[in-house]
């Protein structure tokens, strides 16, 4: 508990905005990721299944120290903590004309973002009443395209509970019916030309491979190259949720993750999965000349255990609007939680910021 302690405080002075029971959660689930990532493992009994049926609303969560946090674990993520923290200043540098202009792009960007409106912290008040109407419905809440939701789905967004993917993929059908459902000019076009992957999609690539595991037959209907953008929920050893994307208009192949782990599992599985999509389909391969993996720094990062999925469900969403930058953070998730309620109970996204 002592080194927990000392932990959370130098985190605290380096921008950690949660409680010190949304740490001792996060530092639970780091260290049980990170043997996970490590050894490649199934999830260990003591790492709750985001496929599993969740406990009954109103359980919290038990946020006492698991085996996989162990003193060598905590001495680590000190060490690094403090090493973070007591970096010595940075040289002075007579900068050249690129970086200048480098400099400039990022201090209009940074501009930019703090001009942009923040979240509210809390829904309109008609929209808050029926969001908890939403949560006294009992059997199934909410249709769009061919995917559904009921009231065990969706009480997966009260807070403290990891998402399931019935509501990952009933937020990715929501996104890819508005971008269907725009008709405008590509020029005067708000969002972008999405195709959405479903949860199942990474499992079958990472598992089986793209002729096994038959992906050609995704695609039968649809052609990705034609679209701006790919959008892909990935669920990591059935533990943790990230987002990823094949990224047409800018040649990138994304990945982000609000656990800011290694990823470049992610970045070779989706190189192969489009070359051997553009072999069947335009019977050549794949031209990556100018391609980029792309893992942001500024990715934002969760501050507890449990709020992966949110994450990546509004990484998705900003995307499938052109977004390059995220306007949300950890502070933003009880509002985002109570919003994703009255959006899926609607099937439609809630208008405004």
């Amino acid at each position: 508990e002592e080194l927990v302690q000392e932990l959370f405080h130098y985190k605290r002075s380096t921008g950690y905005t949660s409680d010190f029971d949304s740490f001792k959660s996060l530092i639970n689930y780091q260290a049980r990721l990170e043997i996970l990532e490590r050894h490649a493992l199934s999830p260990s009994p003591s790492l709750t299944d985001l496929r599993a049926k969740q406990p009954l609303p109103g359980h919290s969560r038990r946020h006492s120290f698991s085996d996989d946090v162990d003193p060598d674990f905590l001495e680590r993520a000190l060490r690094k903590a403090k090493k973070s923290f007591e970096l010595p200043p940075p040289k002075p540098f007579s900068p050249s004309h690129d970086r200048l202009r480098l400099s400039a792009r990022h201090r209009d960007e940074a501009i930019e973002k703090r001009l942009r409106p923040r979240l509210p912290k809390a829904l309109p008040p008609d929209a808050d009443t029926q969001v908890n109407a939403l949560l006294c419905k009992k059997g199934v809440i909410s249709k769009v395209a061919r995917e559904s939701v009921n009231d065990r789905d969706i009480s997966r967004l009260l807070p403290s509970q990891w998402l399931n993917d019935e509501i990952m993929n009933f937020y990715g059908a929501m996104i890819l019916t508005r971008s269907e459902s725009n008709r405008d000019p590509p020029a005067k076009r708000k969002m972008l030309d999405v195709h959405y992957f479903s949860t199942f999609f990474w499992p079958k690539l990472k598992n089986e491979g793209y002729e096994q595991g038959r992906l050609a037959k995704w695609t039968k209907k649809i052609d990705i190259f034609s679209k701006d953008i790919i959008l892909i929920p990935i669920n990591h050893n059935n533990s943790h949720w990230t987002g990823a994307a094949i990224n047409f208009r800018q040649k990138r192949i994304e990945s982000y993750d609000s656990m800011n782990l290694d990823r470049h599992q992610v970045f070779k599985a989706l190189r192969s999965y489009l070359d051997s999509e553009h072999r069947n389909k335009r019977k050549k391969p794949f031209d990556f000349t100018g391609w980029q993996n792309h893992n942001p720094e500024d990715t934002p990062q969760q501050e507890n255990g449990y709020d992966c999925g949110v994450f990546t469900c509004q990484f998705l969403e900003s995307l499938s609007r052109g977004e390059e930058g995220f306007r949300f953070s950890q502070r933003d998730m009880t509002y985002l939680r109570r919003r994703m309620i009255w959006e899926i109970g609607h099937a439609k996204f809630l208008d405004g910021p």
